[in-house]
């Protein structure tokens, strides 16, 4: 190893994704399309940001009015909600509680534009209707200030993260798109599938790591980022001084870029493994690249395509299972997507699962059974406090994130329940139905968005099973 700025993995096969899609897949090829030029001022703590965007229609309604979630105007004062509850203060604002936000400065394409949802949602009203199958180009001009957290964005101790640093669209469903608020907890935006070409300015000498296929230039005493992606949900980076382990697994790159990890070849070694282990158990890993990168985050970690971001505060024997559940998310978010905000269990539970599915491939890291029966225990503690405050427990695995109490709440039933379904199923099921289903989930949706209930009927042998878990009726 070496110290050095890293600029993603510079040595990368060219060519992006793919999976290869079912008949399901009803208009292939019709993804949304950015293009962002952002530049980062860090004496200001600003970005500055052109971006521009094709949507097309692939609904089956015409559209008049285009969404777009402003996620970093949940950092600002007074926000209803907060983008952290008040448990976490102490770990994501390191020096006192810190304010940000994103201010819409230009709108071209459409024919006016304005912020609401308290300043979440940038609503693009179109020049005239957009017909299925039809496409419309806006350009969006903003200016992003970011909060002094530890947080997916922010300025934090070490690092600079950028995830949704840019107006980010809703995914479209039927008639439509999907509209959320931010929430406290969770992920609470539904988004489609998408290709990306970002350039992005940084200071000389900063690093950028990130997914995808990156390069950088200097020019002018800066450093010039461009960065491209295909079929994904996101683009997201961490700026900061890093060094750098690598490794090629069967075509796959996957970097690992870290500041204070004492062991980053064992980190590398579990994202490999764990990549390895979810392409022989789901599908194969739709990208050429894998990153990872240690950050300031008051979270264990986060997922993005083709991009995992790690807490600099993960114990040394905890890093296996984050780096686990974040690279299932490759699967169940990236490649599979989902309505989190009201569905999070959908991908939180399969994830969690997935780790319990990682360990009994590799017991080097960690037991089954063992794993399994810790979620199932918190499940019932929480049950069983529940019911002696209140004498009745609400389960319901599926209701939308603003139905949570609290984190607490939100980890038991998005987590630590999915986590005792999927066990449930295999149980009845047998491995080779179970393994089939869930393989059966990933060739019919992957690129989508799935619906609860696209899960469930994989499982339809077991959808009473299922319905019993996430309607609340079982007790465990």
């Amino acid at each position: 190893m070496r110290k050095f700025v890293a600029f993603g993995a510079l040595a990368i096969v060219s060519s992006l994704p793919f999976v290869v899609m079912t008949a399901c897949k009803s208009k292939e090829g019709a993804r949304f399309e950015y293009e962002i030029a952002a530049e980062y001022f860090a004496e200001e703590g600003r970005l500055e940001g052109d971006m521009k965007v094709t949507i097309p229609n692939n609904t089956e309604g015409v559209i008049e009015e285009i969404p777009f979630a402003l996620y970093a105007n949940a950092f600002r004062e007074g926000a209803d909600p907060e983008p952290v509850s008040e448990l976490f203060y102490s770990a994501c604002y390191y020096d006192g509680i810190s304010y940000g936000g994103m201010e819409i400065q230009e709108v071209t394409g459409g024919k006016s534009w304005s912020v609401g949802g308290d300043g979440s949602v940038l609503s693009v009203s179109l020049n005239k209707p957009l017909y299925p199958d039809e496409s419309v180009t806006l350009s969006v001009r903003y200016c992003l200030t970011l909060p002094k957290a530890n947080h997916r964005l922010g300025i934090g101790e070490h690092c600079v993260n950028l995830s949704y640093f840019y107006p980010l669209l809703f995914a479209e469903k039927e008639s439509g798109f999907y509209e959320y608020r931010p929430a406290r907890y969770g992920e609470a935006f539904v988004l489609g599938s998408a290709d990306f070409k970002v350039t992005l300015t940084v200071p000389d000498g900063m690093g950028v790591a990130g997914g995808g296929k990156i390069q950088a230039t200097s020019e002018n005493g800066k450093t010039v980022c461009t960065c491209e992606a295909e079929n994904v949900r996101d683009a997201a980076f961490v700026l900061g001084n890093f060094s750098s382990v690598s490794q090629e697994l069967n075509g796959v790159q996957i970097d690992y870029y870290y500041f204070a990890d004492e062991a980053p070849e064992d980190t590398l070694k579990a994202a490999c493994d764990a990549v390895a282990t979810y392409s022989e158990l789901f599908s194969d890993y739709p990208y050429p690249r894998y990153a990872l990168a240690e950050t300031d985050l008051f979270l264990s970690g986060m997922e993005y395509s083709g991009f995992t971001a790690l807490s600099s505060l993960l114990r040394r024997e905890e890093r296996a299972a984050v780096v686990a559940h974040e690279t299932a998310h490759q699967w169940w978010y990236s490649l599979v997507g989902s309505n989190q905000a009201e569905c999070a269990w959908q991908d939180e539970g399969l994830a969690e699962y997935s780790v319990a599915l990682f360990f009994e491939s590799r017991p080097e890291y960690g037991d089954y059974r063992e794993f399994v029966n810790t979620s199932e225990s918190a499940y019932r503690n929480y049950y069983s406090v529940q019911s002696q405050l209140s004498g009745e427990v609400d389960t319901k695995m599926s209701r939308p994130l603003s139905d949570y109490s609290g984190d607490y709440e939100y980890r038991i039933l998005a987590y630590d329940k999915g986590v005792v379904l999927f066990d449930r199923l295999r149980e009845t099921m047998g491995n080779r139905r179970f393994f089939s289903a869930l393989k059966s989930y990933v060739e019919q949706y992957a690129g989508k968005v799935a619906t609860e209930y696209d899960l469930i009927s994989c499982f339809s042998s077991e959808e009473a099973l299922v319905l019993s878990f996430t309607e609340g009726r079982c007790v465990i």
